[in-house]
C-alpha cells in the first residue's frame, strides 16, 4: 500500500514539474511556477523517506532517516544563505555551482549502484549506470571550471591540438565504460580510472571555451546534469527523477540551441572554437584606425532624453555589476512622466547566463511588456530618438555585421546604430567579454558617458527632474 501511495505522489510531483516549467516561460508566472515545482519536489522527498519499501518490505532504518534529515537541514541552510547573499552579478556562478552539485550527485549514485548492484549480462542496466557516471562527472568538473572562469579565478587555457585530444579522451572513456559492462565481476579500480578520466575530460572540455560563450556552456552543462538525473531515474525506476531529469535535459538542450542561433554559431563551433575571453584590453580614446569618440555631459544627456519622444534602454552586464537596475527603472519612470515612451531591448545572450537581464530588471519591478526581444527591438530602432546602452558591449557591436574579419561576424546584434542618437554608458574604453574593440563607440551619432552606471544614472535622474 505504501508503495502505491508513493507512486501517486511521484505522479503528482511529475505533474507539478511540468506545470512549474510551463509557468517559468513567463516572468509574471515564474515565481509561482517555481513554488509549484518546489512543492512537488518536497512531497516527493517526504514520500520517499516515509513511504518507500524495498522488495523485502523494509523501510529506511531510523539511523538512515536521521542522516537524511541532517543532510537536508545542512543543504537547506547552505542553499538559503547562499541564495539570500548572492549578488546578481554572481548569479551565473551560483547556477554553475548548483548545477555541478547535481552532476556530482548523479555520479555518486552511479558509483554506488555499480558497486552494490553489479549485474552480469545486464548490459542495458550497467550501461545506464556508467552513462550516468560519465555524464555526471563531466557536468561536475565542467561546472566547477565554468564557476572559476565566471568568478575570474581561472583564465582561458588551451594546448596545441586540444580538440583532437578531447575527442580521443572521450572515445577512450566511452570504450572503457563499454568494457566495464562486459566484465564478469565489478572492477572498482578501473571504475576509479574511468571516474578520474571523466573529471579530467570535464576540465579539458570547458577550459578552452572563451568567456563570451559561457552562457551557452552553462546551458549545455545544465542539460548534461538533467540527462544524468534522468539516467538515475532509470536506475531506480523512479518516475519523478526521470521526469525532472528529462525536463531539465530537454529544456537545457533547447535553450542551448536557441542561444547558438542567437549568436549565429553552431554548437560544435562554440565547443571547439575557443571564442572570446575575459579580455580586459583597452583602447586609447581617439583610436585613429576607427575614428574619434565623442563624449556627452550628464546635463546634455538629460536634456536629450527629456525631449525625446521614444527612448530605448539596452542593459548589459555592466548594469548588473553596478547594481543599477533600480536607478534605471527610476529613470524610466521619470521619462514616462514627461511623456517619453521608454522600452528595453534585450539580447538573448546579454549578461553571463541565459535570461540574466530579464531577471535583473524583474528584480527592479520593470514591467515585462516593456522588455523587447532582439527582433522586435531592431524593428523599432529606426523610430527611436535615443538609445541608452548601459554596460552592454559585444551585443551592440556593428562589427558583427560589417567586419568579416571580426570574431563575432555574423552574430545577430541589437542594431542600436539605426537610432537617431546613441548614448553609451561605460566606466572606460575596456573591450567586452569577447575581447574585441566595439566599433559602435566611433559612430558619428554615438556619445560616450563615462562613469559608474549607478552613479551616472543617479546624476541623470537629478538632471531630468530639473528639466
Amino acid at each position: 500500500m505504501e508503495n502505491q501511495i508513493l507512486q501517486i505522489i511521484y505522479l503528482i510531483g511529475s505533474i507539478t514539474f511540468i506545470i512549474g516549467l510551463k509557468r517559468l516561460s513567463h516572468p509574471d508566472t515564474a515565481r509561482r511556477g517555481n513554488l509549484i515545482a518546489a512543492f512537488g519536489m518536497t512531497i516527493a522527498i517526504a514520500g520517499t523517506i516515509f513511504l518507500y519499501r524495498n522488495e523485502s518490505g523494509e523501510s529506511f532504518s531510523s539511523t538512515n532517516i536521521i542522516l537524511i534529515f541532517i543532510a537536508l537541514i545542512i543543504g537547506t541552510v547552505l542553499g538559503v544563505l547562499g541564495a539570500k547573499k548572492v549578488k546578481m552579478t554572481a548569479m551565473p556562478q551560483m547556477v554553475s555551482l548548483f548545477n555541478g552539485m547535481g552532476g556530482a550527485c548523479a555520479a555518486i549514485i552511479s558509483v554506488i549502484e555499480y558497486q552494490h548492484h553489479f549485474a552480469v549480462g545486464e548490459y542495458g542496466y550497467m550501461g545506464t549506470v556508467l552513462a550516468g557516471l560519465l555524464i555526471g562527472s563531466i557536468s561536475f568538473s565542467g561546472s566547477m571550471i565554468a564557476f572559476g572562469k565566471l568568478n575570474g579565478n581561472i583564465n582561458d587555457k588551451t594546448i596545441p591540438g586540444q580538440s583532437i585530444i578531447n575527442l580521443i579522451l572521450m572515445a577512450a572513456l566511452i570504450g572503457t565504460g563499454a568494457y566495464l559492462t562486459t566484465l564478469p565481476e565489478p572492477n572498482m579500480m578501473l571504475l576509479g580510472v574511468l571516474t578520474v578520466g571523466c573529471l579530467i575530460y570535464g576540465v579539458f572540455f570547458v577550459m578552452p571555451i572563451g568567456g563570451a560563450d559561457m552562457p551557452v556552456v552553462i546551458s549545455l552543462l545544465n542539460s548534461f546534469t538533467g540527462v544524468a538525473a534522468a539516467l538515475g531515474g532509470f536506475i531506480y525506476n523512479n518516475q519523478v527523477m526521470l521526469t525532472g531529469g528529462i525536463l531539465v535535459g530537454s529544456a537545457g538542450t533547447i535553450l542551448t540551441i536557441l542561444m547558438c542561433k542567437a549568436m549565429n554559431r553552431s554548437l560544435l563551433n562554440v565547443i571547439v572554437g575557443s571564442f572570446g575571453g575575459g579580455a580586459t584590453s583597452t583602447a586609447a580614446i581617439g583610436n585613429a584606425a576607427m575614428g574619434t569618440i565623442k563624449e556627452i555631459s550628464v546635463t546634455d544627456a538629460a536634456v536629450l532624453l527629456s525631449y525625446s519622444k521614444k527612448v530605448m534602454i539596452v542593459p548589459g552586464y555592466g548594469l548588473a555589476v553596478a547594481q543599477a537596475q533600480h536607478a534605471c527603472h527610476e529613470l524610466e519612470t521619470l521619462l514616462e512622466e514627461k511623456g517619453v515612451e521608454v522600452k528595453y531591448a534585450i539580447h538573448p545572450v546579454a549578461g553571463r547566463m541565459p535570461g540574466h537581464m530579464n531577471v535583473l530588471l524583474a528584480e527592479a519591478d520593470v514591467p515585462y511588456p516593456k522588455l523587447l526581444e532582439m527582433e522586435d527591438a531592431n524593428n523599432e530602432f529606426n523610430s527611436t530618438d535615443a538609445v541608452i546602452v548601459i554596460g552592454a558591449n559585444d551585443v551592440v557591436n556593428p562589427a558583427a555585421k560589417k567586419n568579416p574579419q571580426s570574431p563575432i561576424y555574423g552574430m545577430p546584434i541589437l542594431e542600436v546604430e539605426n537610432a537617431q542618437n546613441v548614448i553609451v554608458m561605460k566606466r572606460g574604453m575596456a573591450a567586452g567579454y569577447a575581447g574585441i574593440e566595439n566599433e559602435l563607440f566611433y559612430e558619428p551619432k554615438t556619445r560616450m558617458l563615462f562613469g559608474d552606471a549607478k552613479a551616472t544614472l543617479q546624476k541623470l535622474i537629478t538632471e531630468v527632474k530639473a528639466n
